[in-house]
């Protein structure tokens, strides 16, 4: 979605992409950071944990491919200066991901979606027993369910974050900020967060 955003989605070159940076079954953030050091995209990826937490492993979101995935994950964060993938520890505030978006970029963030809702989608997207035949269920469940979206913008009179959804990718979607960052720093996310700039 971003790349396309970016004009630099030529399907034949994406498809190479996924191939070599093996990006066929799980998708981690740290992923997504090397598939914009790729194409080129400046960006910078901010997180709270540099590797896979091992408290992971007994969630159910991340239990079917965790033993084969930790080696592979933490390998890229160890190689990621060398491959000039920006990584950082960091606490990143709502207040620097405004700031961010004020200067016209864009931002791919890791929401627990069980907890992440829209307030501009009819009701029937928002609750699963209503859904349309074809369309992802977002509704609140107990565990963590990893899902990224992509930010676009916010109205600090109203106190909402846009984004895209890509389950739902003909809307533009927003939340309130409290719901935002109760989605964006659930227990499974590390508060992860890659900043794009547009200006690559």
């Amino acid at each position: 979605m971003v790349l396309r955003y970016l004009g630099q989605l030529d399907d034949s070159e994406f498809e190479s992409a996924l191939q070599e940076l093996r990006l066929t079954r799980s998708i981690w953030t740290i992923d997504l950071a090397y598939l914009m050091r790729h194409f080129g995209v400046r960006h910078r990826f901010c997180t709270q944990t540099l590797g896979v937490d091992k408290g992971y492993k007994n969630q159910s979101f991340y239990r079917k491919h965790f033993d084969t995935e930790e080696t592979r994950v933490n390998q890229l964060f160890a190689q990621a200066k060398a491959c000039k993938v920006l990584v950082e520890k960091c606490t990143v505030s709502v207040q620097d991901i405004q700031a961010h978006l004020a200067q016209g970029h864009v931002a791919i963030v890791l929401v627990n979606s069980g907890v992440l809702h829209c307030d501009l989608c009819s009701s029937p997207v928002k609750y699963c027993c209503f859904a349309p035949s074809g369309h992802r269920c977002f509704c609140r469940t107990p565990d963590y369910q990893g899902h990224f979206i992509v930010l676009r913008g916010y109205n600090r009179a109203t106190g909402c974050i846009f984004y895209n959804n890509p389950a739902y990718a003909d809307r533009m979607c927003s939340t309130s900020i409290s719901n935002f960052e109760e989605a964006r720093t659930s227990y499974g996310t590390d508060e992860d967060i890659l900043f794009v700039y547009l200006d690559s």
